[in-house]
């Protein structure tokens, strides 16, 4: 990589407040051209806060922006873009019926005498997705029928349609298989061996180890370590600079008693052409773990289970009672709850209280006299997140305002009221923290061992096997082999997604 020692950017001693919280007090950041800088901390640490300041979104209460030497302060977020400072944030800011090139060229359009130049644009386009490896995108296509995998690409595409001389990153892989995050970092090499810096922000310390050139950590807004270099830097160092304390990164121990009777049968399930022909039981007390490719048919099993999904052959039992197909409120009613992979646009309302969202599936319970008795859902809220250790405490406070670790806390909390006995999480660590995640792992096991039957989709093969006690391989929504969790490893599964076959 084409590193050099001068600073491309400089951040000293930046504060941001808003109204009650002091979100960065006083963040030091220093990147170097060709290099990819990653920025680690948890949620809540003021990753987010400080990219926005950097990017024009916020504008900074106290300290100093420099650019290429010199101190600088970007009036808007197209200030800063003109000056070479491109985000892709983690939720894509694209415009789903717009085409693709349309995208890329938002806001500055190749146009002539106000009418724009379409076969101009689409030719520049399809040069910049060549570039990162994806020509197979066509530029007159709807960015809303595209994969999120290939909408990712979109948004690189758009940044690089500036002259983008830093690129910042905020969790690129989220939403991608493990050939599209080769491919990312294929890319992100490409960039920074042409003098490109990149700020990568990732919950995944594997992916920093293998991209990453140097560290800075933040906590509770203040950086802590900066400029850390990557190769020198143990995991179990960087876990006690983000947390303060020493983590152990494990799973938690699987109980030694045997999983109880069926709780959950799928039989023969399909949902036309994406799932086919599933079968599989989970006993109570068992976790099992759905792995496959992103689009290989994981969450359309989960979707379809719930009734979110209409399914076209087979049956669902839950207790030895068949759900009716399409019902997310017989499925509910049976007691299965679903923790969907989008949980902020599809499992939470973000403008509501905690309490709200915890207690939306269950507002008969509170009923009194035909109103809801709000005192009665604030007490059990608060008894539940205090349980869950949901931090900052408050069942009065916006959900929108929580970390992502906790808002997944919540939607399990919701669940934990409804006392489920099938319990579905899709991806229920992205997005979260290495010590939030080792409080939902635990929460996880804690329920399976109260009686719950857990069925568990992750993109994160390491995630399926440490967490699970049998593992399904999914490969173009069918499955294709059934393992104990102790009796497979992460290549296999890799070699069964990928070719359906183990190697």
């Amino acid at each position: 990589m084409t590193t050099t020692d001068a600073a491309l950017l400089e951040m000293r001693g930046i504060v941001k407040e808003f109204p009650g919280v002091r979100a960065l007090g006083g963040v030091d950041l220093s990147v170097r051209s060709g290099e990819v800088h990653c920025l680690l901390g948890q949620n809540g640490a003021g990753k987010s806060t400080l990219i926005k300041t950097l990017a024009a979104a916020y504008r900074p209460d106290a300290g100093s922006i420099y650019w290429a030497g010199e101190e600088v302060s970007f009036g808007s977020p197209m200030a800063a873009i003109n000056a070479g400072i491109s985000t892709i944030y983690q939720e894509l800011d694209l415009v789903p019926h717009l085409s693709v090139a349309e995208n890329i060229f938002l806001g500055h359009e190749m146009s002539r005498a106000g009418l724009m130049q379409r076969g101009r644009a689409n030719k520049h386009a399809r040069q910049l997705l060549t570039r990162l490896g994806h020509g197979d995108i066509a530029p007159a296509t709807a960015v809303g029928d595209l994969s999120s995998a290939s909408q990712q690409v979109v948004s690189m595409a758009r940044a690089l349609s500036h002259d983008t001389k830093l690129l910042i990153l905020d969790e690129p892989s989220a939403v991608l298989d493990q050939g599209e995050v080769e491919n990312l970092f294929r890319v992100i090499r490409s960039l920074t061996s042409e003098g490109v810096a990149i700020i990568y922000i990732s919950h995944r310390l594997e992916e920093i180890r293998e991209i990453g050139d140097r560290i800075t950590v933040l906590k509770d807004g203040r950086t802590v370590a900066t400029g850390l270099p990557v190769a020198e830097t143990p995991t179990k160092r960087l876990i006690e600079l983000m947390t303060g304390r020493s983590i152990e990164y494990v799973f938690p121990l699987r109980p030694e008693l045997p999983p109880g009777d069926e709780v959950l049968a799928v039989d023969g399930l399909g949902s036309g052409n994406l799932v086919s022909g599933v079968s599989f039981s989970v006993r109570a007390g068992e976790i099992v773990g759905l792995a496959g490719l992103v689009g290989s048919g994981r969450s359309e099993i989960l979707e379809t289970i719930y009734g979110a999904r209409r399914a076209t052959a087979g049956t669902v039992t839950v207790d030895g009672k068949r759900l009716r197909t399409g019902s997310v409120v017989g499925a509910v009613r049976a007691g299965v709850g679903l923790a969907p992979e989008e949980r902020k646009s599809q499992g939470l309302l973000l403008d509501h209280a905690v309490y709200q969202n915890i207690t939306v599936s269950v507002l008969n319970r509170f009923a009194r006299a035909g109103f809801l008795d709000s005192r009665a859902e604030r007490k059990r809220a608060t008894e539940l997140t205090q349980a869950l250790d949901v931090r900052p405490p408050g069942v009065e406070r916006a959900v929108r305002t929580l970390s992502g670790g906790n808002q997944q806390k919540i939607v399990l909390a919701r669940w934990l009221l409804r006392e489920c006995r099938v319990l579905l999480l899709d991806e229920p660590t992205r997005g979260v923290d290495v010590g939030a995640r080792s409080e939902i792992y635990q929460l996880v096991r804690a329920l399976a061992d109260s009686g719950v039957a857990v069925v568990v989709v992750s993109s994160e093969v390491e995630e399926v096997i440490g967490l699970s006690d049998r593992v399904l391989v999914v490969r173009e929504g069918r499955l294709v082999h059934e393992a104990p969790a102790t009796e497979i490893n992460e290549a296999q599964v890799l070699d069964l997604v990928m070719e359906g076959k183990v190697a």
